[in-house]
């Protein structure tokens, strides 16, 4: 059956989660990124004492850190729920079991938690939603959406996800989208369709790539898309 939700939750993963689901690079770490429906996750402030150049955006930022930290914690008995039924979805090589996921994920979202208010200060964490974002054209290398769009089909619609899809090429001459499965971890009904109309936009270049990183089951392709001047298709 798969884990369902009935709102979109803040769940926040790592630098080394997000290197694995997005296959970043030593150059990808070294490039301008942002990092949009961030949510909770550790990935600015780890890029952060790094040096590296990550804007994160997510309506959620708008909320004070007890605000923020409070939801986190209402939503840690949501997922925890959800994943101990629904326990044989998932891929235990990273993780021992539920609660160890849930300690994981929470140690995780404290490092977001202690770093939200300074980064918020210097303008790391910004409040911006999709489909419509506030930046320039092309003002990031790479821009990363990680457990949104795709995953939550059954909550956002064709419609949001076309044009969310094309705000994201516009801002950024990379995207990276993870993963096109839906939470119930059914290939997305969406993700055909929008190939489709990317191939006929005939601007971009776009790989669906499997990935070493999975978690649930299934859910380990990645989808890159890249401005061209030609326009190339391939799918591994």
């Amino acid at each position: 059956m798969g884990l369902k939700l009935n709102d979109i939750v803040p769940w926040g993963r790592s630098l080394d989660e997000y290197i694995a689901m997005f296959q970043l690079s030593e150059r990808d770490l070294a490039r301008s990124m942002i990092d949009c429906a961030a949510g909770p996750a550790s990935f600015n402030a780890e890029m952060t004492t790094q040096e590296g150049s990550v804007i994160s955006c997510d309506p959620l930022y708008q909320f004070s850190r007890a605000a923020i930290q409070q939801r986190i914690a209402e939503t840690k008995d949501v997922i925890l729920a959800g994943v101990q039924a629904n326990r044989d979805a998932y891929r235990w090589d990273s993780f021992h079991s539920p609660e160890h996921l849930c300690h994981v994920r929470l140690a995780t979202m404290e490092q977001f938690l202690a770093d939200f208010p300074t980064g918020q200060q210097t303008g790391r964490y910004q409040v911006a939603a999709l489909p419509t974002l506030p930046y320039r054209d092309r003002q990031f290398d790479l821009a990363l959406c990680g457990h949104f769009l795709f995953a939550y089909s059954d909550h956002l619609s064709f419609d949001f996800h076309w044009e969310a899809i094309q705000e994201l090429c516009r801002i950024a001459h990379e995207v990276r989208i993870f993963p096109v499965v839906t939470l119930s971890g059914e290939r997305s009904p969406f993700l055909k369709p929008i190939l489709d109309n990317l191939k006929t936009r005939g601007k971009h270049t776009i790989t669906l790539e499997t990935v070493g990183y999975e978690f649930q089951k299934g859910g380990n392709q990645l989808l890159k898309i890249q401005c061209s001047s030609r326009a190339q298709n391939q799918i591994f």
